[in-house]
């Protein structure tokens, strides 16, 4: 039975978190649950951010779920999910985006997966303000090692489900020495991948196509800031970020996580959509290869989202967070 640690967060991410574990247990799952507390909780309890007990656990259990957390806004605190990917080396950002019957969204026919570099570029930390002169610089690193790493597995995961196309975003025309390496190094892996369509985009350009052409795209690969951007107006393609999940994951450890933020002002209130925490959980199952189970809980979830009126007051239902879980649990036959 696989234990894994389990984050709820702050805001609504207790509620959601609730919610997800509810209907894992009903589908069988048969997970083993380390909780710790991470965030603005955390924070309030131990007077840490990232407590050494929720490392520890994660290196131990070497799978994580975890609900939305909130930062204080202020000089000296520094993001804790960055600060996670990080210390876990999770070099791999995944967000699955596609339409999902009956949800409101301007396209349809969208099913894509943009991988994002996560430990590199514009977010790696490398800053510096000179006061004298008023001037800030910020360095983006990138490596040929990590731009590999990234790259193939953006190609190894179009090769598993059978994708055809691979598209890699960069900005090589102007920044010629670290846009320029990615590119250059995923046109050399493709070689090893003859299968597969390799096309590159500039990210001006691929912002633009995605708002016209979201469906012509399959497997999206690109560095940290492209991707941090391009992941969020994927998100919006088919219903915002309460619906799409995400995945942070290395070679050893992952973390799977609701990229939405922790709204404190709905929290406690049972206004709550969990699908995109559950959403992560089904990414995670599978992560486990609990497949049977991931499937039974994305085709009850599906079945929800489909009728308007089970679903959650966000999305023009009548229904508060436990009563969106009961209906999916319905639905798991």
């Amino acid at each position: 039975m696989p234990t894994i640690t389990l984050i709820p967060g702050d805001g609504i991410g207790p509620e959601i978190t609730e919610a997800t574990v509810a209907i894992m247990d009903a589908a069988g799952a048969g997970l083993d649950y380390d909780e710790q507390h991470a965030g603005l909780t955390a924070f309030r309890e131990v007077g840490d951010l990232l407590p050494e007990t929720l490392v520890d656990s994660i290196r131990e259990t070497k799978v994580a779920l975890k609900g939305p957390l909130t930062t204080p806004v202020g000089e000296g605190f520094r993001s804790i999910n960055v600060t996670l990917r990080q210390k876990f080396d999770l070099y791999q950002n995944l967000r699955p985006c596609r339409t999902i019957p009956g949800v409101r969204s301007r396209f349809s026919g969208i099913d894509l997966v943009l991988f994002r570099e996560n430990t590199e570029g514009m977010y790696s930390g490398f800053e510096i303000y000179d006061a004298r002169n008023g001037i800030a610089d910020a360095i983006a690193r990138i490596s040929r090692a990590g731009s590999e790493r990234i790259i193939r597995a953006a190609m190894e995961y179009a090769t598993r489900f059978g994708k055809e196309k691979v598209t890699i975003v960069h900005k090589a025309n102007i920044m010629k020495e670290s846009s320029g390496l990615f590119l250059k190094t995923g046109m050399d892996l493709a070689k090893e991948y003859p299968h597969l369509k390799v096309e590159d985009r500039i990210i001006d350009n691929m912002a633009m196509q995605m708002v016209m052409y979201p469906e012509r795209y399959e497997v999206v690969v690109t560095t940290n800031l492209f991707g941090d951007i391009l992941s969020d107006l994927a998100a919006g393609l088919v219903g915002g970020l309460g619906l799409v999940p995400g995945a942070n994951i290395g070679d050893d450890v992952a973390i799977f996580e609701a990229v939405h933020g922790s709204a404190p002002d709905i929290a406690g209130m049972g206004l709550a959509n969990p699908s995109a925490l559950l959403q992560s959980a089904i990414m995670m199952l599978r992560y486990l290869e609990l497949d049977e189970v991931a499937d039974r809980i994305e085709k009850a979830l599906f079945a929800t989202l489909a009728q308007p009126d089970l679903v959650t007051k966000d999305l023009g239902g009548p229904c508060s967070t436990e009563a969106f879980a009961e209906n999916v649990i319905k639905h798991l036959g």
